[in-house]
């Protein structure tokens, strides 16, 4: 069991609490977990009260031990240092988490807290997913998340802090009103509380009912989006979609993106492609949308970045500025400028066909000069691209990818896949998986 430890009141609590049920237990060890942000002048003597504290506690015979994970927060123009610093602060807690052999990790999160966020989240127009707010258990990065005092009033939590006499760090950040949460506690809450006492009560309720209505809604969308998909998750029809009412047609668009692409679809672009597929629909023509990787073509609405997401971590090589050459020895990403997306290459089970390692020695990554021919099965002739495009319905846009060659032999092309000529099933020779992810030009949250 891994704990979340700011050293704040309400984390020196939750960890306090589960440390004495540990020892109870007999068996059981907690991790503290903290992490040093660097964003306040005080984080030193943050993270030297923690382990002092963590120190003693383990002096006392309180079954503990602590983890803590500095952090250097690169915040670009324009990025909420909120937002950077939450997601930096959940990377490195399931890191250390995941290092420590937990499965779970608890974090201290009250009532209060959760109808701030039900608010946050509202002013910036949120659905029903965003009005869930905070769950109380949920499955991320392989670990489990729990919120167990997410029901809790911060006045027994106060209270229990008295009774034990627990010391903790007050963080000078919390009264800063440059941060929007902290706008909403110190200038908005407690004019709501004067007005309307179980105010905090009250939103914790909407909150769950939008989580009740969000998981209802989601399990909807899924089987629709199902019932629509032209390519699996990568395209639906795009007719039949068209044909919806405009609120479902909203809200499919929202669902199969965000599983289709791992990112959220705008509220601008949601409303933009609830206009705009159905006018491609009834003209017949493709339409494209490269910001958020989307088309239509032959009555699909596709989906053209890729697999998913595009991990870097640690296996993403990035070809220098004007690289035509490259050898592929490892499995991992290739990115190369000029070209929109990455090249997967991954080592292939043995009963699986794919092309020698030692082909991959030296590839040449080009675009379409005319004349190149591709096999798509051993059974089957080598034919133009162009025709192989076309057999294959790939969109317009996307027989603009590069072509990447093992020597002089066309070996993989965006769409249509691994030339049948370099692929062999010899189990004697080691080989490869070659795939494409185009990456749209510009995000989809704009």
């Amino acid at each position: 069991m891994a704990v979340a430890y700011s050293g704040g009141r309400d984390s020196t609590a939750l960890l306090f609490a589960c440390a004495r049920v540990a020892q109870a237990l007999g068996g059981v060890r907690v991790m503290a977990l903290h992490v040093h942000h660097g964003i306040s002048a005080q984080a030193d003597a943050w993270a030297q009260h923690a382990h002092v504290q963590c120190d003693q506690w383990s002096a006392e015979g309180l079954p503990l031990q602590l983890l803590t994970r500095r952090l250097t927060l690169n915040i670009a123009a324009g990025q909420s240092v909120e937002a950077v610093a939450r997601d930096a602060r959940y990377q490195a807690l399931a890191e250390m988490a995941r290092e420590a052999g937990a499965d779970r990790v608890l974090l201290a999160h009250h009532r209060q807290d959760q109808a701030e966020t039900f608010l946050l989240q509202a002013m910036r127009g949120a659905g029903v997913a965003g009005l869930a707010a905070m769950p109380a258990a949920a499955m991320r990065d392989s670990l489990c998340w729990l919120r167990p005092w997410l029901d809790q009033e911060r006045a027994e939590i106060e209270a229990y802090v008295r009774e034990m006499n627990l010391p903790y760090v007050d963080d000078d950040t919390n009264a800063d009103t440059r941060y929007a949460r902290n706008r909403l506690r110190l200038d908005v809450m407690p004019v709501l509380r004067s007005s309307f006492p179980q105010v905090d009560q009250a939103l914790a309720h909407a909150a769950q009912h939008s989580a009740d209505a969000a998981w209802c809604l989601s399990r909807w969308a899924d089987q629709e989006v199902a019932d629509l998909s032209a390519q699996d998750w990568q395209g639906l029809d795009a007719g039949r979609l068209a044909a919806r009412e405009p609120a479902e047609r909203r809200e499919l668009l929202r669902h199969w993106y965000l599983r289709a692409s791992g990112q959220a679809l705008s509220r601008a672009w949601v409303q933009r492609l609830d206009l705009e597929v159905p006018r491609a629909v009834r003209s017949g023509q493709p339409a494209q949308w490269p910001e958020v990787a989307l088309g239509v073509y032959r009555g699909v609405l596709s989906w053209h970045g890729g697999a998913g997401p595009v991990s870097t971590d640690g296996d993403l090589t990035q070809l220098p500025a004007g690289v035509s050459h490259f050898a592929a020895s490892k499995s991992g990403h290739y990115t190369a400028p000029g070209w929109q997306g990455v090249l997967c290459v991954e080592e292939v089970a043995a009963d699986e066909g794919g092309i020698p390692w030692a082909q991959l020695a030296q590839v040449s990554v080009r675009g379409r000069i005319g004349g190149e021919d591709f096999q798509m099965a051993a059974n089957r002739p080598a034919r133009s691209l162009k025709k192989q495009f076309q057999s294959a319905a790939v969109p317009v846009w996307l027989r603009h990818s590069p072509l990447f060659f093992a020597g002089e032999q066309l070996a993989f092309v965006p769409g249509l896949g691994m030339d049948a000529r370099v692929v062999v099933l010899d189990p004697a020779q080691s080989r490869a998986r070659l795939s494409w992810l185009s990456l749209p030009s510009s995000g989809g949250k704009g």
